[in-house]
């Protein structure tokens, strides 16, 4: 899920080494963060945030396989 996340990230954006993507288990959810330079964050989040919202439903829909809740947090 994280390579996944990491992928589209590093697609959207100018400064693709500054993008970091962690993840961690919290009982039966993942919780991906995603950092990136913040002139890129605009990218990341997108128009009224559909590009997240996006990025959220993506993860969402391959999580469902697993049968894990998955939360993704753009850090700042």
């Amino acid at each position: 899920m994280e390579k996944l996340v990491k992928t589209i990230a590093t697609a959207l954006v100018d400064n693709k080494e500054a993008v970091e993507v962690t993840s961690r288990q919290d009982k039966h959810t993942v919780i991906i963060e995603i950092k990136a330079d913040s002139k890129d964050l605009g990218k990341i989040i997108g128009k009224e945030g559909k590009i997240a919202k996006a990025i959220r439903t993506i993860t969402k829909a391959a999580a469902i396989k697993s049968g894990e809740k998955v939360v993704v947090d753009i850090l700042q």
